[in-house]
């Protein structure tokens, strides 16, 4: 189950080769480890770990939301079961504690983004209960500080800890801040993808977000304005977008009210800001910093 899930099998078991995710993570923590004047394979653990730990998140959240597709493949809960997952999820968990159980300092920021991860993940699920507009709305700004924990903190864990198994653990707390901002970049441009993204690339259906009623950045921005597309649009919302029409009209009011290019701009600058700090703390790091602009760069 947890080679299905990293995309080494196929459900019986089998060897596969297809679409095992992008490794962002653990790409970052071996770059971390290179631009600090270490070898690369001096974060293998910590690449090891951060990947695991993202593996074990998504099996999780495919559970919680109930989507039956990953990676143009179904969910692991949708192939085996949702108990078998959960076990599998657990499984590899420890299997990521277990790689920088010897590193203290790289542990307590794993530890810490996994209690940002869970932070998030229960805010992100509450939203879901609060109302598309008025009293008691979520507001842009509190998605953003969301995303911090539940996307952001795990690729801040993969950029301390390579640093410090790098041999700079003077440089992870501000690593671990310009993991976390491009975490908000990265979730950003996973919304926009989620409302008018490929389903050939993303490998969920189009506008698979709207038709959930995912309360994300584009239409929180699109909400919170004033004109006449604002107001459409929470009207859509709040009857439910279920249907074809309903929810290309729900896409199309989103970016009329604003709400695409302010999740564009925002994207940048968390970006921006992201490379600032990498270009301060780790100069000369050009395959960190082209990795991270390729994360912003796939709504291009």
């Amino acid at each position: 189950m947890a080679a299905f899930t990293l995309g080494w099998s196929d459900a019986d078991g089998r060897p596969y080769e297809g679409n095992s995710g992008k490794g962002v993570r653990p790409a970052i923590a071996l770059l971390c480890a290179e631009a600090a004047g270490a070898p690369a394979e001096s974060a293998v653990p910590a690449a090891v770990a951060v990947e695991l730990v993202h593996a074990f998140s998504l099996v999780h959240d495919d559970i919680i939301d109930l989507d039956e597709r990953r990676r143009h493949r179904p969910a692991l809960w949708k192939a085996y079961g949702t108990g078998p997952a959960l076990l599998a999820g657990d499984a590899l968990l420890a299997l990521a504690v277990a790689q920088l159980a010897g590193s203290g300092e790289a542990m307590n920021y794993l530890s810490r983004a996994l209690v940002e991860l869970v932070q998030g993940q229960t805010a992100d699920m509450a939203f879901e209960d609060r109302p598309w507009r008025g009293p008691g709305a979520v507001t842009a700004d509190e998605y953003t500080e969301m995303t911090l924990g539940k996307t952001g903190g795990l690729l801040g864990a993969a950029a301390a800890t390579g640093v410090i198994l790098g041999g700079r653990a003077d440089l992870a707390p501000r690593l671990w801040e310009m993991g976390r901002e491009l975490g908000v970049a990265f979730q950003l441009v996973d919304d926009i993808l989620g409302i008018w993204g490929d389903p050939g690339v993303t490998g969920k259906p189009a506008d698979s977000d709207l038709r959930r009623g995912k309360k994300t950045y584009p239409v929180l921005a699109a909400l919170a304005t004033d004109g006449a597309a604002a107001h459409d649009l929470a009207a859509l919302l709040q009857a439910g977008a279920a249907d074809e029409h309903s929810v290309r009209r729900a896409a199309g009011l989103v970016e009329e009210a604003g709400g695409r290019a302010e999740a564009e701009a925002l994207a940048d600058r968390y970006l921006s800001s992201a490379l600032a700090t990498v270009d301060d703390c780790l100069p000369g790091a050009a395959d960190l910093r082209a990795l991270c602009v390729s994360l912003a760069d796939r709504i291009h």
